[in-house]
Formats: structure tokens, C-alpha cells, sequence
């Protein structure tokens, strides 16, 4: 499926352009081309988190600016999957960097719905996304989620937020690289917990299951953390006959307090969804990577994540001229 994927570019082009190229030329130019682009964001990665050094100026940028936010940003990471040739499945780590535009009450973006809950709420909206991908880990991920939150501007926006599933490694390498930002686990997330304690107590599609999720959804809500972690203690789920998201779901919850204050995040405009960053795992990654096959080479898909990071933040004509021979 790779291969048929790059022959059908290659009649792509023939019929926009009336050249003739083999699809085996497009893969050579195409992998080529992002290990280039792969070659310059480690420099500028390395470039973004090297020491100071003394002769710089405080306010001096490491790493050029493209299309910078200069209001209210949010950042988020996620991982997704990839299958490597002679590893099996391997985690990629991905970074979204969005701009956050908050809508007055009742304002809907083309298609979209809304829970309940939010209809008489201010819509939080996000767009103009950059991202970041690649096979690396936790660390590695760190070093490039700074420099893109340099390329974008985001240490100098007014608000900054990064919402995310709640992984610790996410948390961790957030709060290094940018501890201003708010955190804050995504709604969806703290809500399946809920809904997968109901599934394993009650019993599936149950009136108890659901009246006991609502109550707890509206104290979640209302930023009341502390009483959902309290009534889940309730329910004896320290049972080994309990799946571990579930036993451990009062523990998720009193360790999350801090950045489930969904109620204070309302009110001060800031999104409480990852959305983004998960449409980013189909739309980036998955559509492009994950095709029927025998997987991909690591360097080769080192080299698409590194162009489809390009392509899908809109910057595919700089990264490409970018790449070309510097007339003299």
C-alpha cells in the first residue's frame, strides 16, 4: 500500500503538470526531502534548549518565529502508533501548538455540536495549529515541543493553556518547558474514567449507571474534584476482579484536583479539550502512516513524520524552499 500510495502521486502529477515521474521517484524525493527537514529541526531543537551562554542578550530568539500567537495558545501532546519494521508497534509522540479564540455564548463554528452542559457557556475555539512528530521519547519529545512553542510564539502570549489525557510523562515535559502554562486534564478523558467505573459497578446501560455518572459529571463540572474522588472512594473498587483503571480511578482524580478546576477554566476562557491533538494522531500520523503493509523503515518514518509535520502546519512551501541550493 506505501508503494501504491506513491505511484498514485506520481499520476497525480503527471496530470497536473503533464511530466511523467515513477512512483518509485516519488518515494526517493519525498523521503529524501524529509530527512533534510529532519536534519534542520534537530539543529533548531538543539539550538532551542542549549545554555545560555554569556555574550547572548536576554531577550535574544534562538529560533525564528513563524506565524506566532500572540494572544492566548495552547499546546498539547499526545501519542500514537506506528508499526516499524523489526520492532512491531512503536509509540509516536506528538505535539500541537493551536491559537485559542473564545466565542461569545451560543457561537458555533460550521457543524459543530455541543454537549448540554456548554450552551449557555462562552465557546472556546481553536485553530491556525502547528505540529510536531516523530519517534522519539519522553526527552526527545521535550526538545522538540520547546522549539516549536518558540517557532510559535507561545512564551509570550497573554494566556497559555495545555490541555492532555493526563499521562505523567506529558505533565512532566510540559511543566520543564514552559511552567506558565495552565494544565489541564482533558474533559473527555476525566469523564470516560467515570463512565468505565459505571461499566464495571452498575452494569452496562443501567439506569443506576447512568444517574450515578450524571451526579458526578455535574460535580466535575462544577470543579468539585475532592467529592467525585470521595464518592468513588465509596465504591470499594480496590477489588483485584476490578480492571486497574478502575481501582485506581480515586487516585486519578485526588492527584488530578489541580487540573480538573473545570469550573475556574470556564470562566477564564481556556479550552478543556484535546481534541486537537487527537484529530492530529489520525489526521497527521495515522492517515499517511498506518496503511496496510509490512510497516516502515525507522529512518524512512522518521522522514515522513518530520515532512507531514511541515505539510499539516501549513509550512510545506518554506520547509521546501527551505531545502533547496542557496543561489550565490
Amino acid at each position: 500500500m506505501q508503494a501504491r500510495s506513491f505511484d498514485l502521486a506520481a499520476e497525480a502529477y503527471t496530470d497536473a503538470v503533464g511530466g511523467s515521474i515513477s512512483g518509485d521517484s516519488v518515494r526517493r524525493i519525498t523521503q529524501g526531502w524529509g530527512k533534510v527537514v529532519e536534519a534542520r529541526r534537530n539543529v533548531e531543537a538543539e539550538k532551542a534548549n542549549a545554555p545560555a551562554q554569556l555574550w547572548e542578550s536576554p531577550g535574544g530568539r534562538r529560533v525564528a518565529e513563524v506565524e506566532p500567537i500572540r494572544g492566548r495558545a495552547n499546546l498539547s501532546t499526545d501519542g500514537a502508533m506506528v508499526l516499524i519494521r523489526g520492532e512491531r508497534w512503536k509509540e509516536v509522540k506528538l505535539t500541537a501548538v493551536s491559537e485559542v479564540e473564545v466565542r461569545a455564548t451560543g457561537e458555533r463554528a460550521a457543524g459543530e455540536s455541543r454537549p448540554s452542559r456548554r450552551e449557555q457557556e462562552p465557546r472556546v475555539a481553536l485553530s491556525r495549529h502547528s505540529y510536531q512528530v516523530g519517534l522519539w521519547d519522553a526527552d526527545t519529545m521535550a526538545l522538540h515541543q520547546y522549539s516549536e512553542g518558540l517557532r510559535r510564539g507561545v512564551d509570550r502570549c497573554q494566556q497559555l493553556s495545555s490541555v492532555n489525557d493526563g499521562a505523567p510523562w506529558i505533565e512532566r515535559i510540559t511543566y520543564t518547558n514552559f511552567p506558565e502554562a495552565v494544565q489541564v486534564v482533558d474533559w473527555y478523558h476525566a469523564s470516560e474514567r467515570l463512565w468505565q467505573v459505571a461499566h464495571t459497578v452498575f452494569g452496562q446501560g443501567t439506569a443506576q449507571e447512568k444517574a450515578w455518572v450524571e451526579g458526578q459529571l455535574d460535580l466535575l463540572w462544577r470543579g468539585q474534584v475532592a467529592k467525585v474522588a470521595m464518592g468513588l472512594e465509596g465504591l470499594d473498587l480496590d477489588q483485584e476482579r476490578y480492571p486497574s483503571e478502575v481501582r485506581q480511578a480515586p487516585g486519578y482524580f485526588q492527584a488530578n484536583q489541580t487540573r480538573m478546576r473545570y469550573d475556574y477554566f470556564r470562566e477564564a476562557g481556556y479550552p478543556i479539550g484535546s481534541g486537537t491533538v487527537e484529530s492530529a494522531a489520525n489526521n497527521v500520523v495515522h492517515h499517511r502512516m498506518r496503511r496496510p503493509g509490512r510497516g516502515w523503515q525507522r529512518d524512512n518514518a522518521q522522514a515522513m513524520l518530520a515532512g507531514l509535520s511541515e505539510l499539516h502546519s501549513g509550512r510545506f512551501e518554506r520547509a521546501w524552499q527551505a531545502t533547496l541550493p542557496q543561489a550565490d
